[in-house]
């Protein structure tokens, strides 16, 4: 990957849009940092740490760059358009116009692109109400007498706030995989999930090694131990990405045998190919899924009834994933990261499409007969390189936080374990898109 950047940053054109990358994602920082008014940012806060933070919403704050903890202009971040575009990608499956839709070339996908922005703005609007609504029970995170008369007022203003850093934030990611490299989108999920690691880390453990002191809670401890738990830290997360790399990369390829056919004057075919299925292909969207619908009723009962008895004993005893239900907690968590790989793995490998497209291109398995047993045999494969990669997802889901905790108490939750995957799938994706990029380029000076 290093060697990748050097070479890039000796291409003008690449390293023009290198430039152009970093600028719109220092944009996108600046504004993670803007204040809303009429907000208490120490008492809003105050709801992601403790023992009965939530753990959508710690994800959700990690992946802004803890703009959603600050409360600040970026403080829905990415959500809305990530949301839609899962939306989207389940409405095409269920909907027939919107199947043949997404079929029909660059038109089709501006028309989706154009669907996908608006219903962006439906959940931006939703999701800023429920935020506002939601922690204005919960605390006095909401203090509007400085700037308004009513109270109203300020609530209509900051969902107006919150909306348009939303629908600002889906425009820099559109610029960025317009004029820049990789996809914006995933740039700036990946950026906001570095800077909230790098607070983290540099905050309270690496300032406490130098003071000798927690910067947060202000206890005093031994210099020397929190260097040694460092570079336990450090080890261990050396190992834990080098694995998670390892599987990300791994793939089963199918071999795939093409007959030679003679068309007019000419003879095609006679080539052997290969079909990769990654064991990883869903990617991170399992466990999103599952943490979200895990947190439903988190989120339901502290929107509707946050003072009752019913959500105390649940934010204790199972959501926080520490009191005597917890068991539960983790079996459901799994079963759903098991349901949603299965499900998302058949929205991205259709057997029988593969295999009818094969067929209809004189290719075929090596002994294997073509049509339907083509179709059973991809989709066997398929379902068992699903099921180990819904095992190494739900391993992922609490392996590392239990490997960094032998670093310490400080560093558990530096790297969230939904971070992990999404920083090295996004790392991995942005040194493919320069590889790409600097083939193109020599290949144009081979034309030239």
């Amino acid at each position: 990957m290093f060697e990748t950047l050097k070479n890039a940053f000796k291409v003008k054109e690449i390293r023009k849009k290198i430039f152009i990358t970093l600028l719109l994602l220092l944009v996108y920082r600046i504004g993670c940092y803007i204040p809303v008014p009429g907000l208490d940012s120490g008492e809003f806060s105050g709801l992601f740490t403790g023992e009965d933070a939530n753990n959508f919403l710690t994800l959700m704050s990690a992946v802004t760059g803890g703009a959603l903890s600050q409360g600040t202009l970026f403080a829905l971040g990415i959500g809305p358009y990530i949301n839609a575009s899962i939306i989207m990608q389940l409405l095409a499956v269920g909907i027939p116009a919107l199947e043949r839709l997404s079929k029909q070339g660059e038109e089709g996908k501006k028309k989706i692109a154009a669907y996908t922005r608006i219903l962006t703005l439906i959940l931006a609007i939703v999701q800023a109400i429920g935020v506002i609504i939601n922690f204005a029970n919960q605390s006095g995170a909401i203090n509007a007498a400085p700037f308004w008369d009513q109270e109203w007022l300020a609530y209509i203003f900051m969902a107006i706030v919150y909306t348009a850093g939303a629908m600002l934030t889906m425009w820099l990611g559109e610029r960025i995989t317009e004029y820049g490299v990789g996809n914006g989108i995933s740039m700036i999920i990946f950026i906001g999930i570095i800077s909230t690691a790098g607070q983290q880390l540099i905050i309270n453990p690496i300032m406490g090694a130098v003071t000798g002191t927690d910067v947060v809670t202000g206890q005093t401890f031994d210099s020397i131990e929190t260097l040694v738990s460092i570079i336990i830290f450090c080890v261990l997360a050396v190992i834990i990405f080098g694995l998670i790399v390892t599987v990300d990369l791994a793939e089963r390829r199918i071999p795939v045998q093409y007959a030679k056919q003679v068309k007019g004057r000419k003879m095609y075919g006679g080539q052997s190919t290969v079909i990769p299925i990654k064991i990883s292909g869903s990617g991170v969207m399992p466990l999103i899924f599952a943490f979200a619908i895990i947190s439903l009723p988190d989120l339901i009962m502290g929107l509707f009834w946050p003072n009752s008895s019913a959500y105390d004993w649940y934010s204790t005893n199972i959501s926080a994933g520490t009191g005597p239900w917890a068991w539960a907690y983790i079996l459901v968590l799994c079963l759903l990261i098991f349901a949603f790989s299965f499900f998302y793995a058949q929205i991205q490998f259709n057997p029988e499409d593969i295999s009818k497209s094969i067929q209809q291109n004189g290719g075929f398995i090596p002994g294997i007969r073509p049509g339907k047993p083509t179709a059973d045999y991809l989709k066997k494969i398929s379902n068992r390189i699903t099921l180990f990669g819904a095992i190494f997802l739900s391993l992922v889901a609490f392996i590392p936080s239990l490997a960094f905790s032998f670093a310490g108490q400080g560093f558990v939750n530096v790297f969230s374990t939904t971070g992990i995957l999404i920083v090295v799938s996004v790392a991995l994706e942005f040194d493919k898109q320069l590889q790409s990029k600097l083939m193109m380029k020599n290949y144009k000076g081979f034309l030239k």
